[in-house]
């Protein structure tokens, strides 16, 4: 189990908001949202199109990032390519439940399959 610096995780910290902060602000959508443990920046996985989580924590080295979905409460630290257990941020802990995976309702495209990064 990797073995988390002080700086990897501030509690404290709520998150940006409840979808991805850039693709809001483009006008995108994602699959499935990430948490940065650090700072809070909420940003789309890896399947997304855009895949600002991975971007987040290249540009800020924010290594440790916790599920943003509604029952999931699983970590992972980038750096060490490896889970991150017993993760506690403050609250909310998911978007809201009435919020679609993939979302934002409205903005997925009808052929959101085809364009999933692997």
């Amino acid at each position: 189990m990797v073995e988390l610096q002080p700086d990897d995780v501030d509690a404290t910290m709520p998150p940006s908001g409840t979808g991805c902060a850039e693709c809001e602000q483009s006008g995108g959508w994602w699959v499935h949202l990430r948490r940065c443990a650090a700072c809070g920046h909420v940003g789309c996985c890896d399947s997304s199109p855009s895949q600002h989580a991975t971007a987040h924590w290249s540009a800020t080295g924010h290594p440790v990032m916790q599920s943003f979905e509604p029952g999931e409460d699983w970590g992972w630290h980038f750096r060490a390519e490896e889970p991150v257990d017993d993760l506690v941020l403050a609250p909310p802990s998911s978007h809201p439940d009435s919020q679609p995976a993939p979302g934002p309702a409205g903005r997925v495209p009808d052929d959101w399959r085809d364009l999933l990064h692997d």
